[in-house]
């Protein structure tokens, strides 16, 4: 629904809704190991791009592609929103900035920050599905991959770029963003930046769910409060006092306001018909704060906390208490693609080579309680060979050093190593198109304490892609992948005594890792069928996954002072679900085309002797109606998403909503190139309280209530 609406509050004056289903086909997906039209694969791909990622684009991935089917939203507050593909995250899916990883440390906890930013990509590309055969096991569940232009393809004559600033009233957010592009000759330049502040989330009512906070206590057989209140201080707490305890706010969320500055630098030297060579330097930087009660850490002596009055005090709680994290990422890319290197062997010779430094700290009040260090290098090369058989032959390295430093650090400090061979084949013919491949990985990661662990990897692929008829095709894809167990499955906590056991904060639960843990495997289906027309598209999506030893952390019934201890274990699980999503033009009147969007997805996840895989997200099912003429567009989406009523063993159910959102905007177009365009959003209209399964911060932290955004855009 959302690919083909775009135009109902950033499109281009000039581009109709009728146009829109022929440029979403006509896309060349770079994300997949042959690079195709979307018409052409038969792998499950999101596209964002142009207009519609302009009207999309947030501060986060997660809130990006939220509403995608198949895709969700892991939110940590408004600092941090992760994908989640399927059901699937954390480490198995891969965020990609331009084919590379983007090395930060957002999959070891759901609190930390994907370190891309949204609003300067030229496409997003989602695989939905495993995508192993091309990026390794940390793909098993899908890719992002974040597309920029940093490093310039094609030689740029003369100046061209952009102007934005959004005012978001939910967050009292300001952003603006700044691009520029041009070159002359053999050479090419890229400049942009994005510059944001913002203030405590506004939500409806209050920001925690005691009475959810609660039951997931009795789930996990834990009293509330902390070690140091003894029983019969709980029996004289009466509702009051909880509320105070847990630091609880009525109308916005406390301890979230933040600021973030992105910068990139780039350029690249075009020789040849179609080669080039380029670098590119990227900054990332952020600051924000994490929601009272959803970080678990040592509060102190208990004097801290007695006879507080907090009168006159809106954030009701101590400035010691407040959780931040400063996050900081330099990034340096090279590339060079040579044409006609070895013409009818190698067509086609792609480069990568990135290096990047990661550190962000997690502040308690002014002091640093635990500091994330990673140093990444990766490379990749991809030699093609071009023609009606193609095929690709790659190699990827990875060699990664990450140390966490502080009282929270539960991961040992570890030294990754990684190598993957991939070859990938198709083959056509008048109705078909076929595709074949295979993977093998090697992995070894060696922690400071314990012994190295090394894991091979094979992973296979075949795809089938079959035009029916003019308007109609079908598509097959079937798959094994294989991922190696992560650090933190692997290492957590590993040789420490029950004294030195150390809680993992974000999660509020102690995380116990096996080193014997096996690879996990799993055997993938996708069927899906597409229609299109000039006016139409409608597709529709069925997947089927089994996992064998699917890793997951499962609850031992123990405790240690108060905190619920949990072991990383091996099971057989499965998941299945459908994807639908639709486009339609309705009528013609008043100078402009009414069309008609829906879309739904479903996924369930059952472990075979550990209940249902917890956090899933719900059914949802919505629809957007749009209007467009040649200057105006205006819109109201309507997305229903159902009760999560079965969230895993040990979690809390989540309410279902309805969320209605409308927009408008007006583009005009001056001489030349140049286009000026004002947008308005209504979002959340109703004002729906929403908390999302599959965030983990869901009991303590509800999504934006009602609220406006508005910005305005200059292209020269």
């Amino acid at each position: 629904m959302k690919r083909t609406l775009l135009a109902a509050c950033v499109g281009a004056a000039s581009q109709a809704m009728a146009a829109v289903p022929d440029s979403r086909m006509e896309h060349v997906i770079v994300t997949v190991p042959i690079h195709k039209k979307a018409a052409e694969t038969a792998l499950p791909v999101t596209v964002l791009s142009g207009d519609e990622l302009k009207r999309l684009a947030a501060s986060s991935l997660g809130e990006t592609l939220g509403d995608q089917p198949g895709i969700s939203n892991s939110s940590f507050g408004p600092g941090v929103g992760r994908p989640v593909i399927r059901g699937q995250g954390g480490p198995r899916t891969i965020n990609l900035s331009n084919g590379i990883a983007a090395a930060d440390v957002s999959s070891l906890s759901p609190d930390h920050a994907v370190s891309i930013e949204p609003m300067l990509a030229e496409s997003v590309e989602v695989l939905r599905g495993p995508a192993t055969l091309l990026y390794g096991g940390g793909a098993i569940g899908g890719v992002i991959n974040t597309l920029d232009n940093r490093i310039p393809a094609k030689p740029i004559e003369g100046v061209q770029g952009a102007v934005e600033y959004r005012y978001d009233e939910a967050a009292d957010m300001d952003t603006g963003v700044v691009k520029l592009e041009g070159g002359g000759g053999n050479f090419a330049f890229h400049v942009s930046g994005t510059f944001r502040e913002f203030d405590d989330l506004e939500i409806p009512g209050l920001a925690i769910d005691e009475a959810a906070v609660e039951r997931q206590e009795e789930l996990l057989g834990l009293e509330h409060g902390h070690e140091e209140h003894g029983e019969e201080d709980h029996e004289e707490h009466d509702e009051h006092d909880h509320e105070e305890e847990l630091e609880n706010s009525d109308g916005f969320i406390a301890n979230t306001n933040g600021d973030s500055d992105v910068y990139t630098i780039g350029g690249s030297y075009h020789f040849g018909e179609r080669n080039f060579v380029g670098l590119a330097y990227n900054r990332f930087e952020t600051n924000y704060g994490i929601p009272p009660g959803a970080h678990e850490h040592d509060h102190g002596d208990e004097e801290e906390h007695e006879g507080e009055e907090h009168e006159g005090e809106e954030h009701a709680h101590g400035e010691e208490e407040d959780i931040r994290i400063d996050l900081e990422q330099e990034r340096y890319d090279m590339q060079l693609h040579v044409h006609d290197l070895a013409p009818g062997l190698i067509d086609v010779a792609r480069g990568f080579l990135t290096y990047t430094d990661y550190e962000h700290v997690e502040l308690e009040g002014m002091e640093v309680g635990t500091q994330f260090d990673r140093e990444t290098w990766e490379g990749r090369l991809e030699l093609v060979r071009e023609g009606a058989d193609h095929r690709v032959l790659g190699l990827q390295w990875r060699a990664d050093e990450f140390e966490a430093i502080g009282d929270e650090a539960y991961v040992p400090a570890t030294d990754s190593a990684e190598w993957g061979l991939f070859y990938v084949q198709d083959f056509h013919t008048a109705d078909w198109l076929f595709e074949v491949g295979g993977r093998a990985d090697y992995v070894e990661r060696d922690p400071a304490t314990g012994a190295s662990q090394d894991f091979t990897s094979f992973s296979l692929s075949g795809t089938a892609n079959y035009t029916i008829s003019a308007n109609w095709s079908a598509g097959l894809s079937l798959s094994r992948s294989a991922r190696a167990p992560s650090t933190e499955e692997l290492f957590s906590n590993l040789n420490n005594s029950e004294e030195q056991l150390v809680t993992h904060a974000a999660t509020g639960i102690i995380e116990i890792g096996d080193p014997d843990l096996d690879e996990e495997v799993s055997y993938n289906a996708d069927l899906s069928l597409n229609w299109q027309t000039e006016e139409a598209f409608a597709e529709l999506t069925f997947f089927y996954n089994t996992f064998n030893d699917y890793i997951f952390l499962l609850n031992t019934g123990e405790a240690v002072d108060e905190t619920a201890v949990y072991v990383y274990e091996q099971d057989d699980a499965e998941f299945y679900g459908v994807e639908f999503e639709s486009s339609f033009d309705v009528a013609s009147f008043a100078g402009g085309d009414l069309a008609l969007g829906l879309f739904g997805d479903m996924i369930t996840g059952e472990f075979d002797s550990a209940g249902d895989v917890p956090r899933l997200p719900p059914m949802r099912i919505g629809s957007e109606l749009s209007w467009r003429s040649d200057a105006l567009g205006v819109y109201v989406s309507v997305l229903n998403a159902e009760d999560q009523e079965d969230p895993g063993d040990f979690e809390t159910e989540t309410n279902g909503y309805t969320r209605w959102d409308a927009g408008i905007d007006y583009n005009v177009r001056f001489a030349g190139d140049t286009e000026l365009l004002a947008f308005v959003k209504l979002k959340n209209i109703t004002d729906e309280e929403i908390r999302l399964s599959t965030s983990f911060l869901r009991n303590y932290a509800p999504q934006p209530g009602e609220s406006i955004e508005a910005g305005i855009r200059l292209m020269f």
